[in-house]
């Protein structure tokens, strides 16, 4: 007699999370508002212990909260983009709604920025975002980093300043949009969108896409 076969298909793809912050009950909050593909594979209390199960575990994402023991979020988000890139993402997810926190984590990394006062159903979705290649962030904070981006686009002036497609490009950019999201709106290719990008950056003197954000914040650029 044959094997009845299993037609129900293969399991779809479990993306693993760690979380970081320094309050149990915090920890066990975001654990419970996880729910399937999202599975948490490790929390942490410290910088130095999520480093640790970072490097050990590659998770897709790390929850991670700003003011914790042994560096804090920064370092947690400085020392995982510097060591895995964007092969292990870290999204922020903190009490803080000052710029100066928002702007220091998106430079040292941050793949996105979201407060606690996110619903749990909210949270879920804007982490499944990050998975997708949607950086997330606060709808309040990224109108913040919008005025950034316009900021510095306006700095870019004299004798090499921004095209009108550079700027479309980078207020784009600014609004969270993936490369290739950018390339589907202006309909250029993803390709040409990673030059437009890599021209602004020469054209400000920057390296990278964080650094734009810096670069207006330590200007005091208005």
């Amino acid at each position: 007699m044959a094997d009845v076969t299993d037609l129900s298909g293969p399991a779809p793809p479990a993306y693993t999370v760690v979380i970081a912050d320094d309050h149990p009950t915090v920890r066990s909050g975001i654990r419970a508002d996880m729910s399937p593909p999202l599975v948490v594979v490790g929390e942490a209390g410290d910088a130095t212990e999520a480093l640790a199960l970072i490097d050990a575990l590659l998770p897709n994402l790390v929850v991670c909260d700003l003011n914790m023991p042994e560096g804090g979020g920064l370092r947690v988000v400085r020392e995982t983009t510097a060591r895995h890139g964007d092969t292990v993402k870290v999204v922020v997810f903190t009490v803080s709604e000052h710029e100066r926190d928002l702007l220091d984590a998106v430079a040292s990394g941050a793949y996105g920025y979201l407060t606690k006062s996110t619903p749990g159903p909210e949270l879920h979705r804007q982490l499944l975002r990050a998975i997708g290649g949607d950086p997330p962030f606060a709808p309040q904070l990224a109108t913040l980093l919008l005025g950034e981006f316009r900021r510095v686009a306006r700095q870019a002036t004299g004798s090499n300043p921004l095209s009108e497609r550079e700027r479309e490009v980078l207020n784009l950019v600014a609004r969270g949009y993936t490369y290739k999201q950018v390339g589907k709106e202006l309909f250029i290719a993803e390709k040409t969108v990673e030059n437009h990008v890599r021209n602004i950056l020469g054209k400000l003197h920057l390296t990278r896409r964080a650094e734009l954000i810096r670069w207006a914040a330590d200007h005091d650029i208005r």
